[in-house]
């Protein structure tokens, strides 16, 4: 058939959206991965600026960046390498979009303390897991070849190793006090090392051969499918060594997953030389892989003790494989893999690879120099300046992928010519920002500026080294000829913060553990005193003196009062209490069986210790004292210490029994820890604040009170708590309120946190109740004498005994429990009995029962009089 006249127009076809590797879903995941790197290194640089914990930013790295490259990179090597069709795009889209609010979730529970949130955003880790995985075996099940099925193992090994962590994850969230150490480092170990490591370790077997452009051998097939099982034999053994603290079991495991690496190690050798930044990056993240499992492996067997393993993961264990491993595997994939995703043909391709690779050698030298930095035991200012590198490292690779891919993913393909221009910009501005970054490293490792510092010291001087440790300076007496320049090169090795005031108005910055300030005196003419400016670290004995031979004397200066003491603060107890004042709740709430889980922050707070008399005290929950926690025996208690203070602050609690290294360590201010114990023995139990000099602290209101019925204690009519302390009325951070505790001399006594309270706001009760009373001596020095006038006690409990019961002497079993019925003498023959007092000293505690005879006013006290007429009194209000 003859057509005369023009064709028809063609059809128009629009264009296919493209998926896979260059489609702009595939795309955009990636650049949330660069987003994760970014806010980790953000993270990381405000560190000290905003305070939250180290693990924020290691997280943003480890569960943010790496996770999310995880999700998408490992399903499409399944479906290219197994070659099955690619799922949906929305599969994608819904998993990531699950994942990253999950992941901010969890962040958020942790650092905010919400237990409901991070328990959905663990639980919804775990559901994109599975339906990952579930994804991955459906392919696997679809598969042309089955060459690559192993790479299929690794995934699923790896998410069921997340799986293993996030229930671990769990328990540590919502409270399993005795394992809570064995917990964290399984949870640390299955997340590094499974999770992330085996899905690496089995990526690579098919990444690493098309970066050093060789094909995949079946040497390389074998060494994969013997390196799979032994992963992840070695991992199960070691984590089940972890859960059941048995260090040879731990080391077999580790053992086992070393020579799992190791045989993948030998299966991606290629026997000839390479070149590139993704190679030597894939090079150093194995091998350090491989060097943290063998430290692990050394030091668990050298100490032969699972106790070891919390502090090395978190001082070595941690920062070498999230600098070493992770980051350094994330950066050297998409050194090859992005210019897969951005570039549209072999010329842009070019100009991308070597856009991309602009300064790599700088960047893979910095990022392996700050690995033994930030994983070593060195003093400042070197591991900061490991996380400076690390930063930059990371940094400048992240602001030349972003810088391509954002275009890409706005206005479509690159252009050539688009893409040289800014080379040398981008290149110079992140050289002046590594600079810039190591110049403010080694500012902030030496502790901030100081009135007289390093860059201030010039000509002839005597440097002299002075190291802070245990609560004293050493040398704590400096002999110099006087006329002399005199340099002081001040480290912190002490747990504590510290600083060094000298007399004349010199001094350091407050200086956390490894930090050093230089400190130049200028020329010394005569002897000087210096001293830790920290509240109560100079009474504590924190003291130094420069002696200037052959200069004048420093002249001696004393107190006020008699024998160089302060005069006592004479309170008014007669008074009347504040405006608004109300008096501290003195009834017991009833004990509720279970897990009992307490927010205490330290905070400085104004409250009324005397009628009329207001002062800043510490504190823990703002109240003094700090909230009694009331429980059973068996309960378990989960208490969240932040310090909202300004200095150091820690925790110890009697009742619980436990190692006191990391639970009762000093938090700086902004830092936070979960104190997890299980009460054991019944008792009325001191906890208080665990800073040195403790003594301060609790004289100043950081203290409280735990009481653990003891069993089968019967039910009571009125039940109430007193906690009895000494009040100190000086400022908190004067010398002379140091000075009186160390002399032994308050200024007034007092019943929960203020003077004489009960005077103005009886307790009640009525004729015929039995009431029981809890009494703790928080001190922090003198005895304790409770006696109630008028009427006398027929029970008495004291440190986890009984001493009297109704009726005559109580016959006890082995637990404590009394053998008869409550209140019937279990000795017919014994006679009855009364108590008048009961005695405490210092952090003892114990219980009395009595009964009101007639209606009345009851005064109670401590019997010591000098402290019952200084406020330690108050009255029971009974009516008929």
């Amino acid at each position: 058939m003859i057509q005369l006249g023009p064709p028809p127009p063609a059809p128009v076809v629009k264009p296919r959206r493209r998926g896979g590797p260059r489609g702009p879903v595939f795309l955009g995941a990636n650049i949330v991965v660069l987003g994760w790197l970014a806010l980790a290194v953000a993270l990381l640089v405000a560190h000290n600026v905003v305070a939250h914990p180290i693990w924020l930013p290691v997280h943003a790295l480890l569960l943010g960046a790496a996770t999310n490259a995880i999700v998408i990179w490992s399903g499409h090597f399944t479906t290219t390498l197994c070659r099955v069709p690619d799922p949906p795009q929305w599969h994608l889209v819904a998993k990531l979009a699950l994942l990253n609010l999950a992941v901010i979730a969890t962040l958020a529970g942790v650092a905010f303390n919400t237990e409901a949130l991070t328990g959905m955003g663990g639980t919804a880790v775990a559901v994109v897991a599975v339906a990952h995985g579930a994804e991955l075996i459906a392919m696997k099940k679809r598969a042309l070849s089955a060459r690559f099925d192993y790479l299929v193992g690794f995934y699923l090994a790896a998410i069921a190793a997340l799986l293993a962590g996030s229930a671990t994850g769990a328990a540590m969230a919502f409270g399993v006090a005795r394992w809570y150490a064995r917990l964290w480092t399984t949870h640390v170990h299955v997340m590094l090392y499974g999770w992330i490591g085996l899905t690496v370790v089995g990526t690579l077997f098919t990444l690493w051969p098309t970066t050093i452009r060789e094909k995949i051998t079946p040497r390389s097939f074998a060494m994969a499918r013997r390196a799979l099982p032994t992963l992840t034999v070695g991992l199960t053994v070691a984590a089940a060594g972890l859960l059941t603290d048995s260090w040879w079991l731990t080391a077999a495991g580790l053992l086992g997953y070393a020579v799992g690496v190791g045989l993948s190690i030998v299966g991606l050798w290629p026997g000839r030389s390479f070149t590139g930044p993704a190679a030597w990056m894939l090079v150093g993240a194995t091998a350090w892989l491989g060097v943290a499992v063998m430290t692990e492996t050394i030091r668990l067997i050298a100490a032969r003790s699972v106790d070891v393993l919390p502090a090395f993961v978190e001082n070595t264990l941690l920062p070498l494989l999230a600098v070493g491993f992770v980051a350094q595997i994330l950066l050297g994939a998409l050194s090859q893999l992005l210019p897969i995703l951005v570039a549209n043909g072999p010329p842009v391709r070019k100009a991308v690879i070597s856009y991309l690779d602009q300064g790599w050698q700088a960047r893979v030298c910095a990022i392996n120099i700050a690995v033994p930095l930030v994983a070593g035991p060195w003093r400042a200012p070197l591991p900061l300046i490991g996380w400076v590198l690390a930063a930059v490292a990371v940094a400048s690779f992240v602001l030349l992928a972003l810088r391509l891919a954002l275009p890409v993913a706005l206005r479509g393909p690159l252009d050539v010519d688009a893409i040289a221009p800014h080379s040398r910009a981008v290149t110079g501005a992140v050289a002046a920002a590594a600079v810039a970054a190591v110049a403010a490293a080694l500012g902030l490792g030496v502790g901030g500026s100081a009135p007289s510092g390093a860059a201030g010291v010039s000509g002839e001087a005597r440097t002299v080294d002075v190291t802070l440790k245990n609560m004293r300076f050493s040398p704590d007496v400096i002999n110099v000829p006087a006329g002399t320049r005199l340099v002081l090169r001040v480290t912190n090795i002490d747990g504590l913060p510290h600083d060094l005031h000298v007399d004349t108005g010199e001094h350091t910055p407050r200086l956390s553990r490894g930090q050093t300030a230089m400190l130049d005196l200028g020329a010394v003419h005569q002897d000087r005193e210096a001293w830790c400016d920290v509240p109560g670290h100079r009474a504590a004995g924190m003291t130094m003196t420069i002696h200037a031979v052959g200069g004048a004397p420093r002249h001696e200066h004393t107190g006020g009062g008699h024998g160089g003491l302060p005069a006592p603060t004479v309170l008014d107890l007669a008074a009347d209490p504040s405006p608004g004042w109300t008096p501290r709740d003195a009834v017991l709430a009833p004990a509720k069986p279970g897990v009992h889980r307490v927010e205490l922050r330290a905070v400085d707070r104004e409250l009324e210790i005397a009628p009329g008399r207001r002062e800043t005290r510490w504190t823990f929950g703002g109240v003094e004292p700090a909230p009694t926690l009331h429980g059973r025996v068996g309960d378990t208690f989960e208490i969240t210490l932040i310090n909202d203070a300004t200095m150091g602050h820690g925790i110890d609690f009697h009742a619980g029994a436990l190692a006191p290294d990391q639970p009762m360590r000093t938090l700086a201010p902004g830092e936070r820890l979960v104190y997890r114990f299980t009460a054991h023995r019944a008792g009325a139990w001191l906890y208080h604040c665990s800073t040195p000099p403790m003594a301060l602290h609790i004289a100043n209101g950081m203290y409280g009170a735990v009481i653990i019925d003891p069993p089968g204690l019967p039910a009571v009519d009125r039940e109430y708590a007193l906690v009895g302390a000494q009040l100190y009325a000086s400022a908190p951070d004067s010398d002379a309120q140091t000075t009186a505790i160390r002399a032994g001399q308050p200024d007034g006594w007092m019943f929960n946190g203020t003077a004489a309270q009960y005077m103005h706001a009886p307790l009640p009760a009525r004729t015929g109740e039995r009431v029981r009373v809890w009494v703790v001596n928080a001190g922090p020095g003198d005895s304790i004498a409770f006696h109630v006038v008028g009427t006398q006690f027929d029970t008495v409990y004291k440190e986890g005994a009984w001493l009297l019961r109704p009726g005559g002497s109580a016959r006890l079993d082995g637990g404590g429990a009394r053998l008869g019925p409550p209140h019937e003498p279990s000795d017919p023959l014994a006679p009855a009995g009364g108590a008048q007092a009961l005695d405490l000293a210092p952090a003892q505690g114990g219980f009395v029962e009595l009964t009101f005879p007639e209606p009345g006013h009851y005064p109670f006290m401590d019997h010591d009089m000098r402290h019952a007429e200084n406020g330690a009194h108050g009255i029971f209000a009974v009516t008929g």
